[in-house]
């Protein structure tokens, strides 16, 4: 590769972690959050190419996970699924041949499962926009309000087998240029091929709203453990509904969800501690009050104790 080459070639990079929270801070101008759903250790890989108005990479994770994401402002975001069942966008239980699709600078919600592979496809809308109207595609607007986007079973396999080959690509140098015009064409193809996805059921409305008042109380309430008697008394349901809500839009109990989401959070401060902070310390601030039960299900869900957790966090400052 000559210097001139190595100049116009496209920034790659491939990361791993073992956290996952770690690995979402990989994704490039991306803001995130992951929460592991299924216990054990994680393991996170991330190949990207990063042009100057795109960005095209293959996400796998190990665990199950809730991820709060935000992709850069004035773009267009594709996900797609290398097997869609199992993953939800929003709440919305993804089909087979369907793909994920949110504007940037919008928060929005994905549940994946265990063994999970994506490809993403990030483009800023000028740039998309231009082109659609260079090749003559009318663009529709549906991704503004729906996340999920039908695609044939023929236009996702070449798109997939585009980006696979275009991020498997190590030998010589493929200009910006062309990186560019190559991802431009599969992303029109998956726009122009747009299909109606099917039409969500009348309860998904209630169930999601349910949902995000339940999140929405546990990130204003911080300071202990959060009792089933207390979100039906919020949401105005009983328990058997919010139980559907929740396994409905998340895939899991709201019990679990409470529990994870602590465990989850007692990790990111482990990680982030000081020096002077013990686990004994940031666990009861986050309502756990039995250490032994709490050490166990911690090491249970992410395959290590809390107090290693919290070395290696000392030792890597």
């Amino acid at each position: 590769m000559t210097t001139r080459d190595s100049a116009f070639a496209p920034k790659r990079r491939t990361q791993e972690a073992c956290d996952a929270d770690e690995h979402a801070q990989n994704l490039t101008r991306w803001q995130q959050e992951y929460d592991q759903l299924s216990p054990g250790c994680f393991y996170g890989r991330l190949d990207e190419i990063e042009l100057p108005a795109m960005q095209v990479f293959k996400e796998h994770t190990g665990q199950a996970l809730r991820q709060d994401c935000r992709v850069w402002a004035d773009s267009l975001w594709l996900g797609i699924p290398t097997q869609a069942l199992g993953s939800r966008i929003n709440g919305q239980a993804l089909d087979q041949h369907e793909v994920m699709c949110r504007p940037g600078g919008h928060d929005f919600e994905l549940v994946t499962p265990g063994a999970f592979d994506i490809y993403g496809l990030v483009i800023r809308l000028p740039i998309l926009k231009a082109a659609a109207q260079q090749q003559g595609i009318a663009l529709d607007q549906d991704w503004h309000c729906s996340p999920r986007r039908r695609i044939t079973p023929e236009t996702l396999y070449s798109v997939s087998f585009l980006l696979e080959r275009l991020l498997s690509h190590h030998q010589g140098a493929i200009a910006e240029k062309v990186h560019q015009d190559i991802l431009l064409t599969g992303l029109l193809a998956l726009l122009k091929a747009n299909q109606a996805s099917h039409e969500l059921p009348p309860s998904y409305t209630h169930r999601k709203a349910v949902v995000d008042r339940v999140k929405r109380y546990v990130d204003e309430h911080l300071e202990g453990p959060v009792t089933m008697e207390e979100l039906c008394q919020l949401t105005h349901v009983s328990r058997r509904t919010l139980q559907y809500s929740f396994t409905t839009i998340l895939g899991i109990s709201p019990l679990q969800f409470l529990r994870l989401t602590r465990l989850n959070r007692v990790r990111r401060a482990l990680r982030s501690a000081s020096s002077k902070q013990s686990v004994t310390e940031i666990a009861t601030y986050w309502g756990f009050w039995h250490l032994g039960q709490f050490a166990h299900d911690y090491k249970q869900q992410f395959g290590e104790c809390p107090s290693q957790t919290l070395n290696t966090n000392i030792d890597i400052a």
